[in-house]
């Protein structure tokens, strides 16, 4: 047994390489959603905003079956020569890329209103609910098993955010300058487009999944739960369980925020500022300091200060950008960028170190229940990101409706000035809301953490 472990590669490059490259491949699909598919189905498609709002809204229920289950499944079977979670990301990259890609048919633009909410239902609910589940929750879950050190699992939220990023990057800035046309005066949609870069990216996806595959190594032996599920001592558990329930309730809250700006930004730089090119280079820049600030220093932030502490700091910077972008009602869509990318920043270094914390989150449940459920935990952690989603897509589709928005009220100056107030106020409440979680519910300072992972290190001796 001594021989076959010191015969395992050390954690090390490859390890971080593949790891981002599972989150680059998760977000080839899920921020092509979160930041445009409401802008396709209203614009191209003619579906109201609140439609699109609700359905996202209501798939996120049958993710509270299709997430717990899958997390189950997880931890429920049995380890493989490749590892217990690995399997699942060679599984399933082919139908959640082919499912996201049905997603943007455009030359079913002219059928019936009703084939064409059947559609959208369907295709979302496959990609989202049921193949972006079974490769997500594994992929997370497959942190804790890579290394047991805190240090190598903050490193690996690193390089996730890193690979998050590097998709922002050519999602947000090159989606918008190829999907995007000037039609009699004003920068519209295309929905011929829009499917072709969505095929594209399908298959970056799958490229990035196998890449995962290949080059992660699982060293941490994660056995199945063999246990008998009692779903009411389950969900009992997890409500008692308030380093889950409020990081759950920070991630709902920064989705709101987070997801609420990308989704407004599809509407506030071509339709108030007239600028899809400004939109492009916002995310360029929100994801380059992204890069180059935060990705760099996150760790070594954590390290000394804690991820809870620099995480409820960085937020509050972010809401303080907005209000004074509220105030300052800037005209020129360039100096809106500023405000954009300096709030981005505060998203950028809690994104950095979030998954780092769901793993604290697994760690402090085994200390206290003498059980790992790692799939499980993550599975939660993972709906509650997808109600973070929904809750910004129906925000942003009700909001819309709400000020009047319609593919024949899309440039009218009392409209755009509402989606420019809503760009500013829905991430000032957001980041404030995610702070006041973090300081009041969320209980994992840098003392707790070091305390868990001294009792798991002497436990496992």
């Amino acid at each position: 047994m001594a021989k076959e472990k010191t015969s395992v590669p050390s954690f090390g490059m490859k390890d971080k390489l593949g790891y981002m490259f599972g989150d680059f491949g998760n977000d080839f699909t899920f921020l092509l959603s979160s930041m445009f598919m409401m802008k396709f189905y209203t614009d191209v498609m003619g579906i109201a905003a609140g439609v699109v709002g609700v359905l996202m809204m209501a798939a996120r229920f049958v993710d509270a079956v299709t997430d717990v289950t899958m997390g189950q499944i997880v931890d429920r079977s049995k380890p493989t020569k490749d590892g217990k979670f690995k399997p699942w990301i060679k599984r399933m990259c082919g139908p959640v890329a082919i499912a996201s890609f049905l997603i943007y048919q455009s030359g079913l633009a002219d059928m019936s209103y009703g084939f064409k909410l059947i559609w959208m239902s369907v295709t979302y609910l496959l990609w989202g609910s049921i193949f972006y589940t079974s490769i997500n929750i594994p992929y997370g879950s497959m942190a804790s098993a890579i290394s047991s050190d805190p240090k190598d699992r903050t490193q690996l939220s690193t390089w996730r955010t890193i690979g998050s990023t590097l998709a922002g990057m050519v999602i947000g800035v090159g989606t918008p300058m190829v999907a995007y046309e000037v039609v009699e005066g004003n920068t519209m949609l295309s929905g011929s487009r829009m499917t072709m870069i969505a095929g594209v990216f399908s298959v970056c996806a799958v490229i990035c999944y196998v890449l995962c595959f290949k080059l992660v190594r699982e060293r941490v032996p994660v056995e199945a739960n063999n246990q008998k599920l009692e779903v009411g001592k389950l969900f009992k558990s997890l409500f008692r369980n308030r380093a889950l329930l409020g990081i759950i309730a920070a991630a709902i809250l920064l989705l709101l925020a987070q997801l609420g700006m990308s989704g407004i930004s599809g509407y506030v730089f071509p339709n108030y500022y007239g600028s899809a090119t400004a939109q492009s280079v916002a995310s360029l820049t929100g994801n380059l300091a992204v890069l180059f600030i935060c990705a760099p220093l996150a760790s070594r932030l954590a390290a000394k200060y804690g991820k809870k502490e620099i995480s409820t700091v960085a937020c509050l910077f972010g809401a303080a950008v907005y209000i004074i972008c509220l105030v300052m009602k800037p005209q020129n869509a360039y100096v809106y960028v500023v405000y954009f990318t300096l709030a981005y920043i505060g998203i950028g270094f809690f994104n950095t170190v979030i998954w780092a914390m769901i793993t604290d989150v697994i760690d402090d449940a085994e200390v206290r229940n003498g059980i790992r459920e790692d799939g499980t935990i993550y599975a939660v952690y993972s709906f509650a990101r997808k109600v973070g989603q929904a809750l910004s897509s129906g925000m942003v589709g009700g909001l819309l409706t709400l000020i009047g928005y319609s593919a024949t009220t899309a440039f009218d100056p009392d409209v755009t000035m509402g989606i420019f107030k809503m760009s500013c106020i829905i991430p000032i409440v957001g980041f404030g809301a995610v702070a006041l979680a973090l300081i009041f519910i969320y209980p994992l300072n840098k003392k707790r953490v070091d305390e868990n992972c001294a009792e798991l290190a002497r436990r496992r001796r």
